[in-house]
């Protein structure tokens, strides 16, 4: 945690069809042009509607879990009932939060970064209030969910970029892709197919077994000896 091609439509021209030297236009003309006028009218409505691709769109998909997805490690699967608590009293699909917290601490409440992040959901000091203490789980839920409920909302419900918000500031939303940090670009790269992987009633994840292996193992295992997991 901090720690958007326009394309113009064609111009379209209808021209009368008149009567050869009359000046005028005959009944029968008239008919023809009536029905050639709607057509047009008709397609350039068509050609000017935009088609809705929300639907369609990976980091769009609406969740309709009450609990988190299997594909998660252990050490999150510890914290479901609490993530799914959390996540109802932020407006959030659980399996966003259970994204969060695998990638960010994998479960383990009493983490901290180099950067200065701290607890569960790696929160930075300047968005707790004094005198809280940013290890316990629920003031690290409140401040670190409540970020995240914003940046996606500024990111109009994009996962994808509430994800990169998350990590590198709400920000970055507004920017290109290209100005984003290489973390932030690994953060996204790896947490929204996780994310996707747990909408789409997978029980395992190709993308969070390749984030375990290359960055996760050793963090997970420090979770697991902080919970008292470890087999």
């Amino acid at each position: 945690m901090p720690r958007a091609r326009s394309k113009k439509q064609d111009d379209w021209q209808t021209a009368a069809l008149y009567e050869n030297g009359s000046g005028c236009l005959s009944l029968y003309s008239l008919s023809i042009l009536s029905v050639l006028l709607i057509t047009c009218l008709i397609t350039a409505l068509a050609l000017n509607t935009p088609i809705s691709t929300a639907a369609a769109s990976p980091s769009n998909l609406v969740s309709t879990s009450t609990t988190i997805s299997p594909i998660f490690t252990r050490e999150i699967q510890y914290w479901a009932k609490d993530i799914t608590r959390w996540s109802n009293a932020s407006a959030l699909d659980p399996n966003l939060v259970a994204t969060i917290m695998q990638i960010e601490s994998c479960g383990n409440p009493s983490v901290s970064s180099s950067a200065g992040a701290m607890g569960l959901f790696q929160v930075m000091p300047f968005h707790f209030h004094f005198g809280e203490n940013p290890f316990n789980p629920e003031t690290n839920a409140l401040r670190g969910l409540g970020y995240l409920a914003r940046s996606l909302q500024t990111a109009n419900g994009d996962a994808r970029l509430a994800l990169a918000g998350y990590n590198g500031g709400i920000g970055v939303i507004s920017r290109y892709e290209w100005t984003w940090q290489a973390e932030t670009k690994r953060y996204v790269y790896y947490g929204l197919p996780i994310y996707e992987d747990a909408l789409r009633g997978k029980t395992s994840s190709p993308m969070l077994d390749e984030w375990y292996r290359k960055y996760g193992a050793g963090l997970c295992r420090k979770a697991g000896q902080q919970l008292g997991i470890n087999p």
